[in-house]
């Protein structure tokens, strides 16, 4: 691979890494169901020049559905004070193997030993971070972050399913079907009245958090990564996701002064084991690579 697309891919991994640390900003203004309606709006605005994907819009609606208001709506929850951006950045890599079981369940596909392997070794690492539950991970932090995961792991079969070769259009349109539910959930859960408030308290930093989410995490993102897996294979390009939860510790640790105690790297290590375990066995062992998507 190039030097400048092993940058390129660099690049997307650390903006979706340190991309907990602006989440975690972001919510100390605005509600979490309220913040992920205006992320999911404003990246549906490139509609206007984006064509449509060609795919079906029962597609669009479920996945949109599974990312914005299942994954993002839950992530956010969670962060609001019940889960650190850096656990939250290591926990909700275990879409991974919920992708792998949903693919198992809905394709026929058969489980392999080592993805057995990988699955204990990362749920050993999560068991460590609920032993050890505190301010920083609270067994319901871990619960919404889990469940957020579960719900990225549903957006990754439907898009899988879907066929599509355009995951930035397929993105953009699909935001417009996360708005609706996260806008009824806003209202419902968190009121008119707080967030009307929120809004007028919001500053610049605030809305550039906003606008960082749709621009740089959700379309840079996935425009990148899919630029990548088209011009590489996917065992080159998926290793370098495993980087996410690493930028999101360290920007947590760095920025914010979220502690890395030795039971939270022991963690960390055993999520990042299991990680590695499911993406590179299959390239030392001889096991077919397909391609996928990130994010």
């Amino acid at each position: 691979m190039p030097p400048r697309h092993l940058l390129l891919a660099l690049a997307v991994v650390a903006v979706w890494g340190t991309n907990f640390v602006v989440i975690r900003a972001a919510l100390d203004v605005l509600p979490p169901l309220a913040f992920a309606a205006c992320r999911f709006a404003l990246a549906f605005l490139p509609a206007l020049i984006v064509p449509r994907p060609k795919v079906r819009w029962r597609s669009l609606a479920a996945y949109g559905l599974l990312i914005g208001a299942g994954q993002f709506g839950l992530l956010f929850l969670a962060m609001d004070g019940w889960i650190s951006p850096g656990l939250a950045s290591l926990v909700v890599q275990s879409q991974v193997f919920f992708t792998i079981g949903l693919a198992i369940v809905l394709s026929g596909e058969r489980v392999r030993s080592y993805q057995l392997g990988a699955l204990v070794l990362a749920s050993a690492g999560i068991l460590t971070i609920l032993v050890h539950n505190d301010r920083a991970a609270t067994p319901l932090g871990i619960a919404l972050t889990i469940a957020a995961a579960i719900s990225w792991a549903g957006g990754n079969q439907v898009a899988r399913a879907s066929g599509t070769t355009d995951m930035l259009g397929f993105v953009i349109w699909s935001s417009a079907f996360a708005v609706p539910p996260l806008v009824a959930a806003a209202l419902l859960v968190e009121g008119a009245a707080p967030i009307a408030a929120a809004v007028q308290r919001a500053g610049p930093g605030v809305w550039a958090a906003v606008v960082w989410q749709a621009v740089g995490n959700t379309l840079f993102g996935y425009a990148a990564w899919g630029w990548l897996l088209a011009r590489h294979p996917a065992a080159t390009i998926t290793p370098s996701a495993m980087l996410v939860p690493v930028f999101g510790m360290g920007t947590s640790a760095l920025l914010l002064g979220e502690p890395l105690p030795g039971w939270k790297l022991l963690a960390a290590a055993l999520v990042l084991g299991g990680l590695a375990l499911n993406l590179l066995w299959p390239r030392v062992s001889g096991y077919p690579w397909r391609r996928g998507a990130a994010g």
